[in-house]
């Protein structure tokens, strides 16, 4: 019997177009797992290691929350941080399936508090175009002075 999920306090749930098609993106090749689904009903809830989404397919008839049009591409001016142990894989998965990134892959060291965390990330748009930045630690260390 596999282990009861851990629901995170804070899950998105995000319309999609096509089910299926967001289902082969984010479970064939970003990694996630079906954690619990309704497919009557267009919908699956995911998990990565504690990271957590909901998709729930459109159906204009059914009982949605939605308070504008939605034009794609979708959730324009977010992006999802999703972390994972080591983002090589990923970034081969989506290199084979011809998916290429909206940012490449770089090396980032950001500020917090009085150290730098790294990590390595990149970013890749979902079949709908949600934004998802996939990140790997490096590390930390010594805050660095300004140039």
């Amino acid at each position: 019997m596999p282990a009861m999920l851990i629901r995170a306090r804070l899950v998105p749930e995000l319309l999609v177009a096509d089910l299926s098609a967001s289902l082969a993106f984010w479970v064939g090749l970003i990694g996630f797992r079906i954690a619990d689904d309704r497919p009557e009903d267009g919908f699956a809830y995911l998990d990565l290691d504690g990271a957590q989404v909901m998709l729930e397919e459109r159906d204009p008839v059914s009982r949605q929350w939605v308070t504008g049009p939605l034009d794609p591409p979708l959730g324009r001016g977010i992006n999802f941080q999703i972390s994972v142990p080591d983002a090589a894989p990923v970034i081969a998965r989506l290199e084979a399936a011809g998916r290429p990134p909206y940012m490449a892959c770089e090396e980032r060291w950001y500020r917090a508090d009085t150290i730098e965390v790294g990590v390595r990330q990149f970013l890749v748009q979902d079949p709908d175009g949600y934004l998802l930045r996939v990140s790997s630690r490096l590390g930390q260390r010594p805050l660095r002075a300004a140039v």
